[in-house]
Order: structure tokens, then sequence, then C-alpha cells
């Protein structure tokens, strides 16, 4: 019986799951496309895709780590977020997960909002913090989708020439 059959499906669902987990933070969503696209070379006896790009997948995986942890910061300090605002921003994310589709947007944003009021005692300033926390949230969001659609991009094009 031929495995590679199932080595396919299995890498067709792992890169359907990493796609989701680009939107749902709960899942690690880059790495399991990432293990995906090694499983379908793998599959192939790394016919079709060799080494070098893989070796790039795994540095655009890599790359995405640092992608999510600055973009949420980044937006966060850029109005001088606290660090209870971060840790907002974090359990709100948690949080948001189990109201899904709203609680998404929502979580970080409530979250980071609560959690600088709780600093500060300033509902302007929690607004401004929490708004800008969100922002990028979705910043590191496009970036996280731009790197799935590279990395698929990549993979396609080592696969066919």
């Amino acid at each position: 019986m031929d495995h590679s059959f199932i080595l396919y499906l299995l890498a067709v669902v792992l890169v359907l799951v990493g796609i989701a987990g680009v939107i749902l933070p709960a899942l690690p969503g880059i790495p399991l496309v990432f293990a995906g696209l090694v499983l379908a070379a793998w599959a192939d006896d790394f016919v079709h895709v060799g080494w070098l790009p893989l070796t790039v997948l795994g540095l655009l995986t890599v790359l995405s780590f640092a992608v999510d942890i600055l973009a949420t910061v980044v937006g966060a300090q850029r109005v001088g977020a606290s660090r209870k605002a971060l840790w907002g921003t974090f359990v709100g994310s948690i949080v948001g997960v189990f109201f899904m589709p709203i609680g998404l947007f929502v979580g970080p944003l409530a979250g980071a909002l609560l959690g600088e009021y709780w600093h500060t005692r300033e509902l302007g300033r929690s607004t401004k913090v929490g708004l800008a926390t969100w922002l990028g949230i979705l910043l590191g969001f496009a970036l996280r989708l731009a790197l799935v659609i590279a990395m698929l991009g990549l993979f396609a094009f080592a696969w066919f020439f």
C-alpha cells in the first residue's frame, strides 16, 4: 500500500488548520503550515521541493514568531502602554477565543483597555492604549497572513518549477 496518499492528506489537514491558526490566536498557525509543507515534501521524497526552499520556509516560520511579538508590543509601546495593559491584551486574547468570532476582536481591545485603566485610572488614555494595541494585533494578523501566502507561493513555485 502506498502511504503517500495518507501523508499528503495529513499535510493538507495541517496546512488548513495552520491557515485557521493565522486567524485564531490559540493555534500555532504558521508552524502548522510549515509542518504540513514539510510533510508534503517528505511524502514526495523531496523530489519537487528540496532543502533550499524548505530552509527558506523555515526562516519565514521563525520570522512569524518575531512578527507576532513585535506587532502587538510596538502598537502598545508607541502610546506608552503599561505592563498591565500588555497582560490585559494577553488575557483578553485568550478569553476572546471562547466568544468567537466577535471575541477575537473585542477580547484584546478590552483586555488592553482594562489593564491600562487599572494602571492609570484614566479612561481616555486607557482607550487610546486599547486601540493602539488592537491596531498592532491587526497589523500582526495582516503580516502573518502575508507570510502564509508567501510560504504557500514559494512551495507551489518550488513544486512546479
